[in-house]
């Protein structure tokens, strides 16, 4: 009896400690950080397909997301999709794409991000008065990106930020933090 009430004892221990795992887990995915694979070339050659990166989805719980960030977001029209894109505007900015640059409030933005001359300025083309919760995201691979000049993507909305690309975990010889300056 004593044996068995023991071997019980032992039991809803493990029981516990996994429910517990299982919790921290739950938590630790939902609002601190997430897996995620980068597939296709528009982030190169800061990011490549492939890559797998945790995502921090807690910094933007105590401060705004800030210029050039790397960002993850779901794609608005397919389900368990995520878009990997550099906030370039700022909410309450005006952005657009002419010859090429990007400009803020009709001012050159001074980036080296894109890989080339931008060849298509999408909805850009015409000036983007960004709302107060707004920001306008683009690939370094500028012609290979659907990015906010894209109308299937356009602005983001605040509430659509899952969080920034933090590290990246594969590939290993590329392990680190990602730097979005």
């Amino acid at each position: 009896m004593k044996e068995e009430r023991g071997i019980l004892r032992e039991l809803a221990g493990w029981i516990a400690y996994i429910l517990l795992i299982i919790g921290i887990t739950y938590l630790v995915i939902t609002y601190v950080g997430q897996r995620t694979k980068v597939s296709g070339q528009s982030m190169e050659t800061t990011l490549y397909d492939g890559d797998n990166l945790i995502v921090d989805k807690i910094s933007y719980r105590f401060r705004e997301p800030k210029r050039y960030e790397i960002i993850v977001f779901p794609y608005q029209h397919k389900e368990n999709t995520y878009y990997i894109k550099r906030i370039i505007g700022l909410p309450g900015e005006t952005v657009q794409v002419k010859d090429g640059y990007v400009y803020i409030d009709g001012e050159l933005l001074g980036e080296d991000y894109g890989n080339e001359l931008m060849e298509v300025p999408g909805i850009a083309e015409e000036p983007i008065i960004l709302g107060e919760d707004e920001y306008f995201v683009l690939g370094d691979n500028r012609n290979h990106s659907s990015d906010s000049r894209d109308p299937s993507v356009g602005v983001l909305h605040r509430e659509d930020l899952l969080g920034r690309a933090w590290i990246r975990i594969w590939p290993l010889h590329e392990f680190g933090r990602i730097s979005h300056e």
